[in-house]
């Protein structure tokens, strides 16, 4: 019989309740024994809904570290607690899934892979979308090679209006940033991911507060306080990799566009393309033709039975408790997220100082 893993969740928020524990509580070989929150009666109601018969509650998450019994830790904190928690963690002996993105600042995400290698235990970022079917069989095509060699991407992370207006979304101190670190981290992470290429070396990038200070703007969550909206509505980038590769990174919680996505990403091969824009496509040119396939991504099911299938935060739970049982990499690695956090951080840099940001490798 494997081993039963006992899971401690820090911060019980949204994501908690909407992500990891709905998927972790599906797993067989998991306890969730120990829930975190500044405010207990949030961690009381994860505990109630979630937790197992000798599950604890915290409001301080070195009390909760101190449970040597606990074999993993989920971090689901705002990014201003990430590394210093994550490295509590590590440094207790738990493994950790941390949210995305990685940290705050691409430093404290440095000092969180430090860590994991310093401790050798397993450290993942909560990267989802990888996890979804048309991401996980695009993935497969360009290992495959069917794309060729990828010089040209678009990472999209598009809302017209979607600012979120609870927590901390819009406090810069707290998280960071906006639409860039918050959506944009996916679309990034996504791209990097399908190209197989984190090696950076130049960033160009702008920022914007374009409709971020109007009253009373229609949303799909509410008007926002102009008063708490410390961060960009909208970021854009262009990153250059070592290879000569580009792409462009588009990010926005308001645009006045109507070309929306999230977490999707463009390619262009020399062999052929894809995008995830309007279900999944890919392009080229056979016997001195081009054609368009749209791929058609089954759940499994058959004639007058609806079948099961995973949602993406199930199998990425999955694979994270499988990493561990069998002493793998995980999908989502910490070198990898440090890359997505450092390519962030330069298109900060470079909306701030209006120069290019260069990459010493």
């Amino acid at each position: 019989m494997s081993k039963v893993y006992r899971i401690g969740i820090i911060g019980c928020g949204g994501i908690a309740n909407g992500k990891h524990l709905p998927s972790l509580s599906k797993l067989e070989n998991v306890e969730l024994v120990a829930f975190c929150d500044i405010e207990e009666e949030r961690a009381a109601e994860a505990k109630k809904q979630y937790g197992s018969g000798d599950a604890e509650i915290y409001t301080d998450y070195q009390e909760l570290l101190k449970d040597e019994s606990l074999d993993i830790v989920h971090v689901l904190t705002p990014n201003i607690s990430h590394a210093e928690i994550s490295i509590a963690a590590l440094e207790a002996g738990k493994h950790v899934m941390c949210e995305k993105p990685m940290a705050k600042t691409a430093a404290e995400a440095q000092l969180m892979l430090e860590a994991a290698e310093r401790t050798g235990k397993k450290l993942t970022i909560g990267y989802n979308n990888r996890f979804r079917q048309d991401s996980m069989y695009l993935k497969q095509l360009c290992e495959a090679g069917e794309l060729g060699s990828i010089y040209f991407a678009k990472a999209h992370a598009i809302r017209r209006r979607a600012v979120p207006t609870w927590g901390v979304f819009l406090d810069e101190e707290k998280q960071g940033g906006g639409p860039l670190i918050d959506i944009g981290t996916h679309a990034l992470d996504l791209t990097l991911w399908m190209m197989d290429n984190y090696q950076p070396k130049v960033v160009l990038g702008t920022t914007h507060h374009e409709l971020s200070q109007r009253e009373n703007a229609a949303n799909a969550w509410g008007p926002w306080d102009p008063q708490k909206f410390s961060v960009e509505d909208s970021a854009f980038g262009m990153i250059v990799m070592q290879n000569g590769a580009t792409i462009m990174l588009e990010s926005s919680w308001a645009l006045n566009s109507l070309d929306v996505d999230e977490a999707k990403c463009s390619l262009s091969g020399t062999e052929a393309g894809a995008d995830m824009k309007n279900g999944l496509r890919i392009n080229g040119e056979k016997f001195s033709r081009l054609y368009t396939n749209e791929i058609e991504l089954s759940s499994g099911g058959v004639d007058f039975y609806e079948g099961q299938s995973e949602n993406a935060p199930d199998v990425e739970m999955r694979k994270w408790i499988e990493a561990i049982d069998k002493d793998l990499e995980p999908v989502v690695t910490p070198k990898q997220a440090l890359v997505v956090s450092q390519i962030l951080e330069a298109i900060y840099e470079s909306a701030h100082t209006g120069k290019a940001v260069y990459f010493d490798n």
